[in-house]
């Protein structure tokens, strides 16, 4: 599927895995096309031999080239270039999400500020199932970092606080995450029965992040694309996706995975919104488009009763103001929500005038 960006004519490669340097591939992109990007960069571990088991099996631990860095000057030349990348073809409002160990996360978190990119949280992913430290020389090894950015201080990224927080049971999402490492049948295999990617991350991890800071049909980059975790969770819940990657076996594996994804029902993809992402309705419009005459009589849930004014103002034998105003003098509070305090009367029956600021609402989605 192709997509045009809204500052260029070039097509936008939807749903497509391109082969290349994600350097070279993220340059040739329209600027200012991608919604969100998630990297999973190399994380330059710098293993020196190899990684035993105190049975003495060896750990399958990361050795692949594509984590081989002759220095940690070569290792920033390389963040720096692909964090610019990056950044070029990220929409005015868009994010980024970076994920690292100790081992180059702080040193992907200067080169993101020295881009230009505005932090706005890191996230520490507690996994319940972390590897143990077989040589017993230093503490398990049980988190990851992620770094959650704004491409620069104006920015207004995409935040489902009110979904998250439904996630959490109704709790304040925290930047702490207690979630597993990928395991079982989750855990992809190659020809060979091995694990096909050495780093593969799991789906409930990018399932939190694509629902917290993405909306259905947004487009969501991954430059160290893999296997394609993040492709899957993008199909699933309704967005698109370009991955970036130049390993063959990887490509293969990720192609096959994601012919088997089927995204959820279009319906199940909505998400608990917050109030005030929700167009702003002054009480005033109600009367200037006759929903509410000037005149009619509210009341309130102790039965008195306020008329409404030409400019959109309540009055009462004690009181003149707004209808948050009003409600909060005739109850004696602080404070007052007009809009679910104020019923008017239609068929007898009294109905919140909420309801008629949603009908606007529904008009202008």
């Amino acid at each position: 599927m192709m997509k045009t960006s809204g500052t260029e004519a070039a097509p936008l490669p939807l749903d497509e895995i391109l082969r290349g340097d994600c350097i070279d591939l993220m340059n040739a992109l329209p600027e200012a096309s991608v919604d969100l990007i998630f990297a999973d960069p190399p994380y330059n571990l710098q293993l020196k031999g190899e990684l035993h088991r105190p049975d003495n099996s060896r750990v399958d631990a990361v050795d692949d080239d594509w984590d081989q860095f002759s220095s940690f000057a070569a290792y920033d030349a390389f963040t720096k270039a692909w964090l610019k990348a990056a950044r070029r073809i990220l929409k005015p409002d868009g994010a980024i999400w970076v994920i690292g160990s100790y081992h180059n996360i702080f040193r992907v978190g200067a080169a993101l500020q020295d881009q230009g990119f505005w932090i706005l949280n890191d996230v520490v992913w507690r996994k319940s199932n972390p590897m143990p430290n077989f040589k017993g020389k230093r503490l398990t090894n049980a988190h990851e970092t992620m770094i959650w950015a704004g491409r620069d201080e104006k920015s207004k990224p995409t935040f489902n606080y009110d979904a998250l927080k439904a996630l959490n049971e109704g709790t304040q999402m925290r930047s702490d995450w207690v979630l597993p490492i990928c395991s079982g049948h989750e855990r992809l295999k190659d020809g060979k029965g091995d694990k096909a990617h050495p780093t593969q991350k799991p789906q409930s991890l990018l399932h939190r992040v694509l629902v917290g800071s993405t909306n259905p049909g947004d487009v969501v980059l991954d430059p160290f694309f893999g296997t394609g975790t993040t492709g899957a969770v993008a199909k699933m819940l309704g967005r698109h996706f370009i991955g970036l990657e130049r390993d063959e076996g990887y490509i293969e594996v990720a192609t096959k995975r994601l012919s088997k994804i089927v995204p959820y029902e279009k319906a199940a993809l909505e998400v608990t919104t917050s109030k005030r992402a929700e167009p702003r309705i002054p009480f005033g419009q109600l009367v200037e488009r006759g929903l509410l005459r000037p005149g009619e009589t509210l009341v309130n849930p102790k039965g008195i009763a306020a008329k409404v004014r030409a400019d959109g103002t309540l009055s009462t034998k004690t009181h003149k103001g707004s209808i948050h105003q009003v409600g909060a003098a005739l109850d004696g509070a602080p404070s007052c929500n007009g809009w679910t305090y104020w019923r008017f009367v239609r068929d007898g029956q009294h109905v919140p005038i909420d309801q008629l600021r949603q009908q606007i609402r529904s008009e202008l989605s």
